[in-house]
C-alpha cells in the first residue's frame, strides 16, 4: 500500500466513523423523526460528535504517543492525559464513565474493566477503529492491540467487541471485500461466548432474508437485549448492517443511522469499516466537512481536532 492509500484509508476511517456517529445521532432525535420519518441526509444544521468519535481520538492519541508500541501502560497514560482532569463527561458511556471511576481508585487494567458493571457494552467496539489503521493487514496485531485497549474498560464480550471491529477496520484497509471482513471479525469471537451467538445469528437473517427490507424486523427483534448497547446486539447488528450494504458507503450510514436502539455506535462501526474499504476519496465531500472536527461534546481534549491530521500520523504507524 502506498503513503497516498494508506492516508486515504485511514482518513476514510476516522471520519466514517464520525460521519455514523454523528448522523445516527442525530437521526434517532424527534426533531429528525417529525420532520423527515427517515433520515436520507445531513441537514444544513450544524452536526456534532458524540463519545464515540471522541473516544476513538483517545485511543488514536494513545497510538500516536506511544508510536505504536502499544501496552496497557500506554493506553492508562492517555487516559490520565487526556480525560482524567474531567469531573464530568457528557453523554459519555457507563463503561467508560466506570472505567475512569476505578482508574482514579488507584486500579489498572485489566482489573479496571473486570471490576465494572458495563464491561460487555460497545464502549470498546466504538473506540477500536484507529487500532484497526495502524494494524492495517494484521490480524492478530490488531486483535492483541485491541484487548489492550479494551481491558482498561471492559472485559470477555466487551474485548472481544472491540477485537471483531479493530479486525474488520485492519482487514478492509488491507482492501478485504465485504466477506473478507466479515469473516475476519468472526474468527475472533470465541465460540462458546454470547457474542458468537448473536453474531452467528445475525448472518444467518441475512443469509436467509437477504434484503435489508427483509431482515430489519428480524435483526431488531431477535438480537434485542435489555441493555441496548451490549455488544451481542450492536455490535452483531452493525456487522450485519455493513454486510447489506454490500460496500455502499452512503447505503450502509443511511442503513444504520436509522436502525435505532444504539445508532450511533452502530452507525460509528459500520461508517468506519466502510470508510476502510472505500477510502475518504470516495466518500460525499460535504459529508466529510460536515464531521471532520470534532465538538468536544464528551471529551473536551478533542474539540476542533483535525480527522486528517490524526490519520496521517496514525498512516506513518503502519508497517
Amino acid at each position: 500500500m502506498d503513503e497516498r492509500t494508506k492516508v486515504d484509508k485511514a482518513f476514510g476511517t476516522l471520519v466514517g466513523l464520525a460521519i455514523g456517529d454523528s448522523f445516527g445521532d442525530a437521526s434517532r432525535t424527534e426533531a429528525n423523526h417529525q420532520r423527515f420519518g427517515i433520515t436520507m441526509d445531513f441537514t444544513e444544521e450544524a452536526s456534532w460528535s458524540t463519545d464515540d468519535t471522541e473516544f476513538a481520538l483517545l485511543t488514536a492519541e494513545a497510538l500516536i504517543d506511544c508510536g505504536g508500541e502499544f501496552s496497557s501502560e500506554a493506553v492508562v497514560a492517555a487516559w490520565e492525559k487526556y480525560i482524567l482532569y474531567q469531573e464530568n463527561f457528557y453523554r459519555g458511556g457507563s463503561s467508560e464513565i466506570e472505567a475512569v471511576v476505578n482508574l482514579k481508585r488507584g486500579l489498572k487494567p485489566p482489573f479496571t474493566g473486570m471490576y465494572n458493571a458495563y464491561h460487555h457494552s460497545d464502549g470498546a467496539a466504538m473506540r477500536a477503529a484507529p487500532i484497526g489503521i495502524v494494524c492495517a493487514g494484521n490480524i492478530e496485531k490488531a486483535a492483541r492491540f485491541a484487548q489492550i485497549d479494551a481491558e482498561v474498560s471492559h472485559f470477555r464480550d466487551g474485548i472481544w467487541g472491540a477485537q471483531a471491529v479493530a479486525v474488520g477496520v485492519a482487514a478492509a484497509m488491507a482492501g478485504g471485500s465485504v466477506d473478507e471482513v466479515i469473516a475476519a471479525a468472526k474468527s475472533v469471537i470465541p465460540e462458546d461466548s454470547w457474542f458468537y451467538y448473536t453474531f452467528t445469528k445475525a448472518m444467518a437473517i441475512v443469509d436467509e432474508h437477504q434484503t435489508l427490507e427483509e431482515c430489519w424486523v428480524p435483526l431488531h427483534t431477535e438480537l434485542w437485549t435489555t441493555y441496548k448497547a451490549a455488544v451481542p446486539e450492536a455490535v452483531s447488528q452493525a456487522f450485519a448492517l455493513f454486510r447489506l450494504s454490500g460496500g455502499d458507503f452512503r447505503k450502509g450510514v443511511i442503513y444504520s443511522g436509522n436502525f435505532g436502539r444504539d445508532a450511533d455506535t452502530i452507525g460509528a462501526i459500520v461508517g468506519a469499516l466502510l470508510g476502510a474499504s472505500v477510502g475518504a476519496a470516495q466518500i460525499p465531500p460535504r459529508w466529510v466537512e460536515k464531521t471532520r472536527y470534532p465538538t468536544g461534546t464528551c471529551l473536551e481534549f478533542t474539540k476542533g481536532k483535525d480527522l486528517l491530521q490524526i490519520a496521517q500520523e496514525l498512516a506513518a504507524l503502519i508497517d
